[in-house]
């Protein structure tokens, strides 16, 4: 097939792209999932991509995303020009409603009333972007600087209390902002409102679905990888499950996986892990025991930062190892999700504020002898549960609930060791029974104890006790990037609470988590 063959094939199976602009958001992968949920293919690329760069993908729409610097810096972050004069559709978030009333000759000014959360909007003015809206709803603000005036061509057509110009619109170019943010789940309307920029506004069909994602990554999987050979890191959870089989359907024999047995998973993990992938998936396994590998790596280390750096290099260098018994092996896959990465703020997020480093993206060594196969890396959790349906998996390893590659090591808050292990391990199996045999709606999203390094004076059989405080902790969330704390029945948590104090000994007193995300993040560590 020639070279313009295969340019014209791609044309024709190209799907209809929209093309995020990002400024560093924590959500602009949220703001992709929107998208997507509106059955339209969308793509990330940073704010300062070229033009020339964003017309390959013959976007059909672009959207810039919020960001945590501000538009009136000297060095604030931009767009190329081009971006606002090539006649796409375009739909401001925040900081890009912001940027577009500063470059399209608007008024803008640092706020002397910044606004946080929650916040009563109410439409002023029709328009396709606001269309079966209600008059007044709830939406989600996080904004220091304010457009106090629209640039020429432009109407304001949404205000709050503390925001007069809250969203804005011109028609005839198609140029619209809002600046509240539409993706999260704390705006009423949100979803309606992406709806309507991308099928009303744009005109794009709502065409896309998740068959199409695999298929496009089953390819990009067998163009990257060629013939040859390839390791998995197997965890168990159902990311790596979930890229294991993406792989495995791409090349087939030239997958290796390999589990690493750390000695920081959950109570009787590791057979389960083996029996779920060798007999159920039929993947070729490779179990490593290398527990004595990591407590010697972790040994007196109480910086979370420090531990997950340690885990991701002891993680990199037995997967070297093993690959280094197998002929050819140049690639290994990870099931790197996005909150894993924006979290981490590796250098393709050239705008973000790092949160944590997780042992698979942030925790990395500079320096790597395997390619990185990450299929899963533009994807959230409930995303990947549904490629994993796609791709026939069953359904008791696709609702697996979440757990840190890291283990148990961030749920064992300073020092890491054999004792305080299996502390944490015996009391995470006492709420993981306890939650999984009670009737709940909602049932939780994640659900673990905790190991804090503190100690409380108690009495245990009219003698007193020093002992250790266990945290529960238990989320509901749709894709971890933002989450709520379980409103779980008192009942329920005076049962974990009697079994932990009763059955785990050198325990004395339990605490439950009532923190959302944000401010806190899912996991203590």
């Amino acid at each position: 097939m020639t070279t313009a063959t295969t340019r014209a094939a791609d044309a024709r199976t190209r799907p209809a792209t929209v093309v995020i602009l990002d400024f560093g958001a924590q959500y602009s992968q949220l703001i992709a999932r929107r998208v997507r949920e509106a059955n339209v293919y969308s793509e990330i690329l940073p704010h300062d991509a070229p033009w020339s760069e964003i017309a390959k993908r013959e976007p059909v729409a672009i959207v810039l995303t919020g960001g945590p610097e501000s538009t009136l810096a000297d060095d604030a972050l931009g767009i190329d020009p081009a971006v606002l004069t090539a006649g796409v559709p375009i739909l401001g978030i925040c900081y890009g409603m912001q940027l577009i009333a500063r470059d399209l000759g608007g008024t803008l000014v640092a706020s002397t009333h910044r606004e946080f959360g929650a916040a009563a909007l109410e439409i002023v003015a029709p328009s396709a972007l606001t269309a079966n809206i209600p008059e007044r709803s709830r939406a989600w603000m996080s904004h220091g600087d304010t457009v106090a005036a629209p640039p020429p061509g432009f109407v304001t057509l949404a205000r709050t209390a503390r925001c007069a110009v809250a969203a804005i619109g011109d028609p005839v170019r198609k140029i619209f902002g809002v600046q509240f943010h539409p993706e999260v789940v704390h705006t009423e309307a949100g979803k309606t409102l992406i709806a309507n920029f991308l099928h009303d506004v744009a005109g794009v069909a709502p065409a896309w679905k998740m068959d199409s994602f695999v298929d496009v990554t089953i390819a990009q999987i067998r163009a990257q990888v060629g013939d040859g050979r390839v390791i998995c890191a197997l965890s168990g959870g159902v990311d790596s499950a979930v890229a294991a089989t993406l792989v495995a359907r791409a090349i087939g024999t030239q997958l290796t996986c390999v589990f690493v047995d750390t000695g920081l998973l959950r109570a009787h993990e590791g057979d389960a892990v083996m029996a779920a992938f060798r007999d159920v998936l039929h993947l070729n396994v490779v179990r490593v025991d290398a527990r004595d590998r990591f407590l010697a790596r972790l040994a007196g280390i109480v910086d979370p930062e420090e531990k997950r750096i340690r885990i991701g290099h002891e993680f990199i260098a037995i997967f070297e190892e093993e690959a280094a018994k197998i002929p050819g092996v140049g690639f290994l896959v990870q099931g790197t999700l996005y909150p894993d990465v924006i979290e981490s703020k590796t250098p393709g997020s050239k705008a973000g504020h790092k949160i944590k480093s997780h042992h698979n993206v942030g925790g990395l060594p500079e320096k790597m002898a395997l390619a990185l196969v990450e299929p899963l890396r533009a994807l959230f959790k409930d995303e990947v549960r549904e490629v994993g349906r796609v791709l026939g998996l069953p359904e008791h390893i696709v609702e697996r609930q979440p757990f840190p590659g890291p283990g148990l090591a961030v749920r064992v808050l300073g020092e890491v060791n054999s004792d305080r292990l299996n502390t944490v391990r015996a009391a995470d199996l006492i709420v993981t029974d306890e939650i999984e045999a009670a009737t709940l709606s909602p049932r939780p999203w994640q659900y673990f104890a905790v190991l804090t390094p503190l100690q409380s004076v108690g009495v245990m059989g009219d003698g007193r006790t020093y002992a250790n405080l266990v945290a529960v902790r238990a989320i509901t969330s749709e894709d971890g990037m933002t989450a709520d704390w379980a409103r779980l029945p008192h009942e329920l948590l005076e049962r974990i609470s009697t079994r932990i104090v009763n059955e785990v000994p050198g325990v004395n007193r339990i605490a439950y988590d009532i923190t959302s995300k944000p401010p806190a993040t899912v996991e203590w560590e």
